[in-house]
């Protein structure tokens, strides 16, 4: 049986897809109308978009045209993805001989490599820096269908793997903290009822905690309501959010960001105010802060509800708790930053880098270790 024998091009450019998918993590990006070039996306990368151009450019007018359809399609995937700079390095593997790309190598954040085969990219210090290990993992032994069908069933099982990661992440469980956390509100709501002192004993106030030295004002605080209302909303809120939170975060992880939360919460409300604080807002906000922090590790999947739900809810919740009376906005704030911090520090699964989740324990640390010295040791 003869040999099947692949283009050169066409060998060259399922190199460049099995490096960056399997080896780098990148995902295709469907782009409707796009013909004879494949984009890829790694937003934890360098160069968060990666193009492989196989269609042939012949002359610098073409080029400019490419340019500005990459422009125009980059402006796209950035809003999509909630992206404040995008990087893209654009590999072209057909370039014709007019094609001069050093006119173009000041263009603000796309980076031109024009390839014939693999090792040509050493030629490309941006390259061989982002992706230092580029041109010996495209070395490989197959030729032919043999190679072929390697590329193919690597990359396959590399998809499989996302795709059952995704689905851990995504599939509903059963919400058995979140049900717990609202029993035990209703639970301390309904023994306030019959006992007026609860709330003065136990809800969050500055003088009583730093002169009084009573700190857990700082964790009960969160479990009390001053109305049915009050506690109606809250836990609706908890019900909405932390189901969702907590199938995508994990019970223990869901937990400590609810309680971190709160935590950050109380701490903030004590250091702008001295009035008497309840509720589980705080850590709600909290929670809200740790679904945003989620939703940009998922963007390509939660964009929209990002946009179109998560922002707007927090953002007129913060309006709203600066134009009523009787809202204490600053342990909303404190909840929301403590959200975002303590999600950081636990980590999101299958995203979080162990450098991150370091980066957000020292950060959450700070936080409150700034609060805890305006508060306890410098004093107000």
């Amino acid at each position: 049986m003869n040999e099947i024998v692949i283009d050169k091009k066409e060998e060259l450019v399922m190199k460049l897809l099995h490096y960056f998918i399997t080896e780098r993590g990148y995902n295709p990006v469907i782009i409707r109308g796009v013909k004879d070039e494949i984009w890829l996306e790694n937003l934890e990368d360098d160069y968060k978009i990666v193009r492989i151009v196989s269609g042939y450019i012949h002359n610098n007018e073409q080029f400019k045209f490419d340019l500005f359809k990459t422009k125009n399609l980059l402006k796209t995937i950035k809003k999509k993805t909630l992206s404040f700079k995008l990087n893209a390095l654009s590999i072209f593997v057909n370039l014709g001989d007019n094609v001069d790309i050093t006119e173009f190598e000041g263009t603000p954040n796309i980076k031109f490599a024009n390839i014939h085969e693999a090792s040509d990219l050493d030629k490309y210090r941006f390259v061989t820096s982002a992706f230092p290990d580029i041109t010996k993992d495209m070395n490989f032994k197959e030729k032919g269908l043999e190679l072929f069908m390697k590329i193919t069933s690597d990359i396959n099982r590399k998809n499989e793997g996302d795709a059952r990661e995704n689905e851990d992440v995504f599939r509903p469980k059963k919400p058995v903290i979140t049900y717990a956390l609202i029993i035990i509100n209703i639970l301390v709501f309904i023994l306030s009822v019959f006992n007026d002192n609860i709330l003065s004993q136990f809800a969050v106030n500055r003088d009583m905690i730093v002169l009084a030295d009573q700190y857990y004002r700082l964790i009960t605080g969160m479990f009390l309501h001053a109305g049915v209302l009050h506690l109606l909303f809250n836990m609706y809120a908890l019900y909405v959010i932390g189901m969702q939170l907590e199938s995508f975060l994990g019970k223990a992880k869901y937990l400590a960001v609810y309680m971190l939360s709160g935590l950050g919460a109380s701490m903030l409300s004590i250091f702008f105010s001295n009035s008497f604080s309840v509720g589980a807002s705080g850590a709600i906000f909290g929670l809200m802060g740790a679904l945003l922090y989620f939703g940009y590790h998922y963007r390509v999947y939660l964009d929209s509800v990002v946009k179109s739900q998560i922002i707007p809810l927090i953002v007129l919740n913060l309006i709203l708790g600066f134009t009523l009376s009787g809202i204490d906005n600053w342990a909303h704030i404190g909840g929301l930053v403590s959200g975002v911090l303590a999600t950081m520090a636990v980590g999101v699964k299958y995203k979080s880098t162990k450098f991150e989740m370091i980066n957000g324990i020292i950060l959450y640390l700070i936080y409150i270790g700034f609060l805890i010295y305006m508060v306890f040791v410098r004093g107000l």
